[in-house]
């Protein structure tokens, strides 16, 4: 598909009387020739160097990856696509590369070059960036379990609230707001939580399934079946909380307000550890 794609616009010029310079070329991509060379070989990285040279691993997967070249050249010529085959660049070559070079200083002589930030995919194994081709090699993904977390995050007394109008006054006094993750290593950086402006919330008091002591919490009203499970059963008798004790096979626990996003906007939290300030604050701090 990609190739007849290609062929398309270069074909619809080149009959509309244009000069179109079709040049074929190998993309020879790094890594994944490296990876199936090595696997062939029996080697690792750190076998470079040592078990053999560096150009004769160099030569090794310069084979691998022209070795299905002449599939490619035949399947281009049944399909019929328009292009120079005798003469197609390579990646791998001198010429390209220095090539490539000398366009990028052309680029950065005329100011045209700047220097910006983007995610990129990294393998710790290799030590080296990955392409979207490389991310995409067989094997590449796959479906794992893992372990997450559900972070409490304690909302300040009213006195060091910045609203006009705190939400339900006392009844959020002390009461913590849930944060689920995948992410737990960016806790400790954490400085604010997202709600949204029309989903339904709930303010639960219930008790702590790990201390047992009581407690109320913020989240989802949609997530308080699943977070209020198996060890929770819902109830509004006043006994089943007074009589609560530390060993009770289930933990008692009640809605006590409904509420939307927007009534949580602006509402201050106590950083989860304090250890590492917001910026602004430090900077706040030095001035």
């Amino acid at each position: 598909m990609a190739r007849a794609i290609k062929d398309i616009f270069c074909r619809y010029k080149t009959q509309k009387g244009f000069q179109v310079k079709r040049k074929a070329g190998w993309d020879t991509h790094g890594l994944p020739v490296e990876l199936g060379t090595e696997k062939e070989l029996g080697i690792t990285k750190e076998d470079v160097g040592k078990k053999l040279t560096v150009a004769e691993y160099n030569e090794a997967c310069k084979r691998t990856v022209m070795r299905y070249t002449d599939v490619w050249n035949d399947l281009t010529e049944k399909m019929g696509y328009w292009v120079d085959m005798e003469n197609p660049y390579v990646t791998y070559k001198a010429k390209y590369m220095e090539t490539v070079w000398w366009l990028l200083k052309q680029i950065y002589d005329k100011k045209l070059m700047y220097k910006g930030y983007t995610i990129q995919p990294y393998s710790p194994k290799a030590g080296t960036g990955l392409s979207s081709h490389e991310v995409n090699q067989p094997g590449s993904y796959r479906d794992v379990t893992d372990t997450t977390v559900v972070a409490q995050f304690k909302i300040k007394p009213l006195a060091e609230q910045t609203l006009e109008v705190f939400p339900f006054g006392e009844d959020l006094d002390g009461a913590y707001i849930l944060a689920w993750t995948t992410t737990p290593w960016t806790l400790p950086s954490n400085t604010a939580l997202t709600v949204g402006p029309k989903i339904d919330y709930v303010l639960v008091e219930t008790f702590n399934q790990y201390t047992f002591r009581p407690i109320k919490v913020i989240l989802a009203m949609n997530l308080v079946g699943k977070q209020f499970g198996k060890t929770f059963f819902e109830s509004s008798e006043v006994h089943d909380f007074e009589n609560f004790k530390e060993g009770d096979k289930k933990i008692p626990y009640q809605i006590i307000k409904e509420f939307k996003g927007t009534d949580l906007v602006g509402v201050r939290y106590e950083q989860l550890m304090p250890l590492v300030l917001p910026m602004i604050i430090l900077k706040m701090l030095l001035e």
